[in-house]
């Protein structure tokens, strides 16, 4: 099977850890807003009163990002990446911490 490497690019990402993170939000910190990178968890067969089974908080502490490819619900510590056309999508920490570096 044929093996790739990552093109070495520099991307813009912020970690997200409630309303308000990400600087383009347009929103305050803490205020219960709509942003308009990650807005306000929407996940009507899941209940807010759930917890995650990826992070273990509760699905009222999520949010929620519109991507090229559907919409993601982002975790408390995710980071959001925007891509090199201005696509932006959730990175879990782990895989973040092994494919980047800071520049």
């Amino acid at each position: 099977m044929p093996k790739f490497r990552k093109k070495s690019i520099e991307i813009e990402a912020h970690q997200w850890f409630g309303n308000g993170d990400h600087p383009n939000d347009g929103c305050i910190a803490g205020k219960i807003t709509e942003g308009l990178v990650v807005r306000r968890y929407r996940r009507p067969d899941i209940p807010g009163t759930n917890t995650c089974i990826l992070c273990g908080y509760l699905m009222h502490d999520h949010g929620w990002i519109d991507t090229l490819e559907g919409g993601h619900t982002v975790c408390p510590g995710d980071w959001i990446i925007t891509g090199v056309k201005g696509e932006r999508y959730p990175c879990k920490p782990d895989i973040f911490e092994m494919t980047y570096d800071e520049v």
